[in-house]
Parts: C-alpha cells; structure tokens; sequence
C-alpha cells in the first residue's frame, strides 16, 4: 500500500498550487492531509475513485484534517471522544480489516510555549487513543506532529532548543510514543540521514537553504514495522511550507 501525508496549509490554496496534479499523479492507496483550513461546502474536488473523510475545525479557517481512500474502512471516526480537545478537527481514524489509519494535526505550542500546558493534556489523550487501537490491530499514524524529535531532524537544534518543536517536553512525549510500542517509520530506514526535513519556514529562504525540520511523520506498531517497504520524503513538491511525506508498506 502507498500511503501520503501532507500539511497543506490552507487546502484552497494549495489547490491553486497544483494539489490535484500531484494527488492525482501520486495515485496513493490513502491520502491523508493535515491543517486543510476550511468548512464544509467550501471547495470542490474531484475526488473520484476515493472515498473521503472530512474532520473541520469549529474555528473557521483552521487546522481540520481529511483522508481520502481507495478502500472504504468498516468504521470512521473523528476527534478524541474528549470535548476539550475536539474543537479543533485535528484527528480523523479509520479501521481496515488488517490495520487502523490515524491521520492527526497535533496542536503547536506556540511562541514562548504559550499552549505547551494544553499541548502535553492533548498528547496525554492522543496516545491513549493509539494504544486503545494498538491492543485491538496494528496502528499507522501520520500527520505533523509538530515536533522535531532529534537534534538530527533540524538544522539548528541548539538555538532552537527552547523553541515549539524542539522543546523538551514536546521532544519527550514522542519519546513516550516509542516506548509505547510505535515505530518511526523513516528513522527505521535511515536512522542517521541528516539534512531529511519536511518543513520551512517561508522566511529567510529557509527552502532553498535546507534550513528546515522533520516534523511530519508514519508511526507505525512495532510488530508492523517489519512490513515497511520505504518511507520517503518528498522535498520537491511545492505548495505548502511543509512536504508531502510518504509510507511504503504490505498487510
């Protein structure tokens, strides 16, 4: 199965950039998107041959979330079950037979970690959701996770080191997924690849420098981590700050 993930930023305008050109050359098997930042009835796709899942934010013009499938899954459903942190569209998850789909926007914890306190409830609740589904069938996670785990995956980790993103808080909560039996799919192919980022700020040329961060990501249970095939990175697409980012794998 091919599986993509991309932060669109805004799905109206990276339409505008070429999003069904690419959506339709990829030919992925699930398409997930992150930050799609509109309401229902606000664009028109020709979605054909897919089914798809739409998750808004209450907020109009943020975050929200959207799979789009070739398989129709046995059940669909959308947030955490928590009404504190289902306001904002941010999960949406699908059952297969074989497996769980989770495509998830997780909340930035802003400048000066303003949100950090609501951002380490939510990854509280988030991975409790996994390891719900994980003691059922297997997980694949993906989505902007909106942190860099390692000093590895950014080219700055030291002056950004109390930074959204790289904070130890947010950087230990991954580490907490791990442990809990989950897999990063890229770092499993290539645990030392430097210079592999998904995003850029759009200042100071960041793109063109490779002055960027791994933020978005396929997790994956650790019993299905065998069944990798490739995990990939996509840095040429344009469109969006972020890339689309992609996950090989056989059921």
């Amino acid at each position: 199965m091919k599986l993509i993930s991309w932060n669109v930023n805004g799905l109206r305008a990276a339409e505008k950039k070429g999003f069904m050109e690419y959506f339709r050359t990829v030919d992925a098997d699930i398409f997930c998107l992150q930050e799609t930042k509109l309401q229902e009835g606000q664009i028109e796709l020709d979605l054909s041959g897919y089914h798809d899942y739409w998750n808004y934010a209450v907020k109009k013009g943020y975050s929200g979330t959207a799979i789009f499938s070739k398989i129709e899954p046995i059940t669909v459903t959308y947030g955490l079950d928590i009404e504190e942190h289902d306001q904002e569209g941010r999960v949406i998850t699908l059952e297969f037979p074989e497996f769980y789909m989770i495509t998830v926007y997780t909340p930035n914890s802003q400048n000066e970690l303003k949100r950090l306190d609501y951002r380490m409830s939510w990854e509280d609740a988030f991975l409790n959701h996994l390891k719900k589904l994980d003691a059922i069938k297997p997980v694949v996670v993906c989505g902007d996770l909106n942190v860099a785990h390692q000093e590895i995956d950014l080219k700055n980790p030291k002056t950004n080191r109390k930074n959204a993103g790289f904070s130890d808080e947010e950087r230990g909560k991954f580490s907490d997924l791990l442990a809990a039996g989950f897999t990063d799919s890229f770092r499993h192919l290539y645990p030392e690849l430097e210079g592999a980022y998904s995003w850029w700020s759009y200042r100071m040329n960041a793109r063109a420098r490779n002055t960027g961060w791994r933020i978005d990501y396929f997790v994956v249970s650790n019993r299905i981590a065998p069944n990798i095939v490739e995990a990939a990175i996509h840095a040429d697409i344009l469109g969006s700050d972020h890339c689309p980012v992609e996950l090989d794998i056989t059921f």
